[in-house]
């Protein structure tokens, strides 16, 4: 991809759009753990059409002393300490998502990395806990300003359930793979770029 080539350096007021999702296991940031943690980066194409270039994921191991929401882990059917999960620390999971993103800040010319979420609060929140815990010097993200979906699906198609805007929007929706970090961030991703080239459509009218 050219970087110079519609960077989104002046798109969005020097912020990188990335889209995060998050699972965990409860709703206290401070004392229940992030388990899983996804980063989707979006680019401008040759033409200038928003499209998701890179995902990252991690699944992460429970910092000490966390405290584990039965509930949550039902919900999200995650078991924490399988071997299979192949899961790394707070700290390495951060890095390991990071780097790339500071990468993708350097080529599209923009200063800060901007969360994109689904009710991004809660995945901010998590997020700023993980930095403040491993003492992370070199977040790229702004650490409070997001961008909402389901604040965009209710402007674009009167919805804001994330299955139901991606239903409006003609994506297709696996409620098996739902709750998933990786799937439910990718398909948060293609439907942020989906509103976003709508919104440079309807622009150019």
């Amino acid at each position: 991809m050219n970087s110079h080539h519609s960077p989104l350096g002046n798109r969005f007021r020097g912020y990188l759009p990335v889209v995060v999702d998050i699972e965990t296991a409860g709703f206290n940031a401070k004392k229940n753990p992030l388990l899983e943690i996804a980063a989707i980066i979006v680019e401008p194409d040759a033409d200038g059409w928003l499209r998701v270039t890179e995902k990252h994921h991690a699944n992460v191991i429970p910092f000490k002393n966390a405290e584990l929401d039965e509930a949550a882990l039902k919900f999200n059917g995650i078991d924490p300490y399988h071997p299979f999960r192949m899961a790394v620390d707070e700290k390495e999971a951060l890095t390991k998502l990071f780097c790339p993103i500071r990468a993708a800040l350097k080529r599209n010319h923009c200063k800060r990395a901007i969360l994109v979420g689904h009710n991004p609060a809660f995945d901010i929140n998590f997020l700023n806990a993980a930095i403040d815990r491993t003492q992370n010097k070199r977040s790229p993200f702004h650490p409070f300003s997001t961008f909402d979906t389901a604040t965009l699906g209710g402007l674009m198609y009167g919805q804001t359930v994330l299955a139901k805007i991606a239903e409006a929007a003609g994506l297709e929706w696996d409620n098996q793979r739902a709750h998933s970090a990786l799937y439910d961030a990718g398909q948060t991703a293609e439907l942020f770029c989906i509103i976003c080239n709508r919104w440079k459509t309807l622009s150019a009218d």
